[in-house]
């Protein structure tokens, strides 16, 4: 029969159990796979003082290179905003000298025929009326250079995008609408309406007006 134990009592040593050489070795194997390399501490503060400069100064560099091309677009924008407002202000001043210098010559030519006029006093009504038309078919001549057309409905339907209606007038032997009459010439430039010719457009004759006609016929036979 075997004693009972005795309970421990306060005061007693407990006996304690040295761990072995494996298990050493593993707790330290393990300790070195989880915690982090040591490091340099003087190395460490290099690095954080060397990194935060270099970026400082790319960032210096980017924004140095950023203001040196806004200062040049600027320049080229003012550059350009001058030579679109010198262009507009000669083509304000000097855009017609092509037209002008064109009708330089119907104007010599109108000046020759005031002066043979007035130094030939026995010259004809005839003469004087061909020199005039004469200049007229320069002066058209120049215009048409120029892109200039002559708008003269006589016996077309009347458009009111090309002529201006001033009246109309009863007329039972043309088309009713018909232009019967120009009173002022159109004139277009480049299919841009310039002036729209004025004119005198026809109309269906009324009854009273349709008897009249015939009568005033056999009058004048």
């Amino acid at each position: 029969m075997t004693p009972p134990k005795k309970k421990a009592q306060k005061g007693d040593e407990i006996p304690s159990v040295e761990p072995s050489e494996e298990l050493v070795e593993a707790l330290r194997e393990a300790a070195e796979a989880v915690a982090p390399p040591a490091t340099d501490p003087g190395e460490g503060a290099a690095a954080e003082a060397a990194g935060p400069g270099e970026e400082a100064l790319a960032q210096t560099r980017e924004l140095d290179e950023a203001r040196d091309r806004l200062v040049r677009l600027q320049a080229e924008f003012e550059n350009f905003r001058r030579r679109s407002l010198k262009e507009r202000q000669e083509s304000l001043q000097y855009g017609h000298q092509n037209l002008v210098k064109d009708l330089l010559g119907t104007v010599d030519n109108l000046e020759r025929a005031i002066a043979h006029s007035k130094e030939d006093a026995s010259a004809s009504m005839e003469s004087v009326l061909q020199g005039v038309e004469l200049v007229q078919r320069e002066l058209l001549g120049a215009l048409g250079k120029h892109g200039v057309k002559v708008v003269e409905p006589l016996k077309e339907v009347f458009d009111p995008t090309f002529h201006e209606a001033m009246g109309q007038l009863p007329d039972a032997s043309v088309a009713p609408n018909s232009v019967l009459q120009v009173l002022q010439k159109g004139y277009l430039i480049n299919d841009r309406m310039l002036r729209p010719a004025r004119v005198l457009v026809a109309r269906e004759p009324r009854e009273d007006e349709a008897q009249a006609e015939p009568e005033a016929g056999d009058h004048e036979k």
